[in-house]
């Protein structure tokens, strides 16, 4: 198993190194640009599996190689689970992280529950096959940012059992509780204990 290549669907390069520090050494992870796809990949399905699912299809498509993707999603109860599947692109097609905090913090103004989740489904298509991981971590939204490290929602989002916000973790603190983590920790597994 030792130096197997995966192509990761993503150009997101803070996605890439974190998933890179949680797959380690014996695993060689290439994006799509290295296997010359520029373009965005599609993801236009209601659920965040459904995403992963067609960016890892996509992928494998168009390289023949193995490959995984994921999808994440911020799920706030009192927005009866808004952004979710469009966490990305809720405040528009900009896909701008600000502009997305400023909406959900307005949306939650006045809100005393605060409840949230963040879940990731990752698709793994490994010699034809389709395998689903998912890691979820609880936690609530902040009424202001606070931190400057990770990406997306990290500065308003605080998991549970702590009192700062993911984006006031650093990156080996944050891989040990995070949603994504949990998802990739599971497909290093199953990838590990392959037969």
């Amino acid at each position: 198993m030792v130096d197997r290549e995966l192509i990761f669907a993503t150009h997101n390069r803070h996605k890439l190194e974190e998933v890179q520090q949680l797959l380690g050494e014996a695993f060689r992870l290439s994006t799509p640009a290295d296997c010359g796809i520029w373009e965005e990949i599609p993801e236009e399905q209601p659920t965040l599996e459904g995403n992963a699912l067609q960016k890892a299809r996509y992928l494998h498509q168009r390289t023949g190689k193995d490959c995984f993707a994921d999808d994440t999603g911020l799920e706030v109860e009192a927005l009866g689970g808004e952004p979710g599947v469009y966490s990305a692109r809720y405040a528009g097609e900009e896909k701008n992280s600000e502009d997305n905090m400023d909406l959900l913090l307005a949306r939650l103004e006045g809100q005393a529950h605060r409840k949230a989740r963040f879940r990731t489904v990752i698709a793994l298509i490994l010699s034809g096959r389709e395998y689903l991981f998912e890691g979820v971590v609880d936690g609530m939204i902040r009424p202001e940012r606070s931190g400057a490290e990770g990406f997306g929602y990290d500065p308003v989002f605080q998991p549970q059992g702590y009192d700062i916000t993911f984006a006031q973790m650093d990156l080996p603190a944050k891989n040990a509780i995070s949603h994504r983590g949990q998802a990739v920790r599971k497909l290093v597994h199953f990838l590990k204990n392959l037969p």
